[in-house]
């Protein structure tokens, strides 16, 4: 298997909270500047959402899913219990537990659950990779599962946002507003958002390695492109905010709420995922790749889902939008504990 080159955590990526702060306080300054900006946004529309958001929406997956090393997925047959460990934490453990703790902490707050679950169901693949190299974890672990998660979110994730947000609640007796999705609302947002930059990552990296090499595409494509990601949420971001401005400003205790939920189920899984692996006598760097692939979540695509689904200015989608400002700090700090934990399996060893 070829050598995964390490992502730099570049400036923009070290401050990335910072950077999201802003532009959610743009773009709150803006929709009480601009009162009228929501309904001209609105005015053409791709999939149920803006033109300019969708735009930003599809940009901010592109880079991203350049990134990853589709090829690699094959060597995951070499290592069934770490895929085994890996499917579960990603795709049962944790759609459950955020399904648990939104309504255990939103029990009165249905628009913001709704979003908080999608968040959830979202997978990491993208900002893991800066995560596990900070943390010394397995390069070519976390690449495997970050392609591995790309092609599971194509067909899983209407599936358990279905699941999630319309029949389970019912099955438990659960009383809650009726939100009434379905399950082609979810494939379709997760289609377009997620299927059209997929190909285009997939298309973009095969034919440039064709024609240019491995080594010019992730040493020279690659560090000029992404910058872009953020750059697209950022803008997204501002123009999400813009409209959900006057809410936001009233509504500061909401914002607390939603982000209780996240900040528990990020500490959890991150903790729960590392120390099983150890239990399960994966050594450092698996257990912290397989750790912070699990905490992780692709909130962009939660973004794109609740925007595509519920509308910009939805509580679902500030739910989701919250979602990166509480996951960046939390994963930040759990690389020095992933660092200090690290002792504990050179005594082992």
């Amino acid at each position: 298997m070829s050598n995964v080159t390490e992502p730099k955590l570049s400036l923009l990526d070290k401050l990335l909270p910072v950077w999201i702060v802003a532009a959610m306080l743009l773009g709150v300054a803006i929709g009480n500047l601009f009162p009228s900006l929501g309904p001209a946004l609105n005015s053409i529309k791709i999939a149920d959402v803006s033109l300019p958001i969708a735009f930003g929406l599809l940009w901010m997956m592109y880079p991203v899913l350049t990134k990853v090393k589709y090829e690699t997925i094959p060597g995951l047959a070499s290592n069934k219990k770490m895929f085994s460990y890996s499917i579960i934490l990603n795709w049962i453990i944790g759609p459950a537990l955020m399904f648990g703790l939104a309504w255990l902490m939103l029990p009165d707050m249905p628009e913001y659950r709704a979003g908080i679950i999608l968040v959830g169901l979202a997978r990491c693949i993208a900002m893991v990779l800066v995560w596990n190299m900070l943390a010394k974890g397995s390069s070519e672990i976390a690449a495997i599962l970050v392609a591995l998660n790309s092609v599971f979110q194509i067909f899983m994730y209407s599936v358990l946002g279905f699941f999630y947000l319309e029949l389970l609640p019912g099955w438990l007796g659960l009383s809650q507003t009726q939100i009434q999705i379905s399950m082609w609302q979810i494939a379709k947002s997760v289609l377009i958002y997620l299927g059209i930059p997929l190909l285009a990552g997939y298309l973009t990296r095969k034919i440039l390695i064709q024609k240019k090499g491995e080594a010019w595409f992730e040493k020279r494509f690659l560090p000029k492109l992404s910058p872009t990601a953020l750059m697209a949420l950022l803008y997204t971001i501002i123009l999400m905010f813009s409209m959900q401005g006057e809410k936001i400003v009233s509504l500061p205790l909401d914002v607390f709420r939603i982000a209780l939920p996240l900040l528990c189920y990020f500490l959890l899984m991150w903790f729960g995922a590392f120390f099983g692996a150890k239990a399960l006598r994966f050594n450092y760097s698996e257990s912290a790749s397989v750790a912070f692939t699990a905490a992780g979540n692709n909130f962009e695509l939660a973004i794109a889902v609740s925007a595509g689904i519920f509308g910009i200015a939805s509580g679902q989608s500030l739910a989701a939008v919250v979602g990166p400002l509480i996951e960046v700090p939390v994963l930040v700090s759990l690389v020095y504990v992933s660092l200090w934990a690290q002792k504990f399996f050179q005594k082992a060893d």
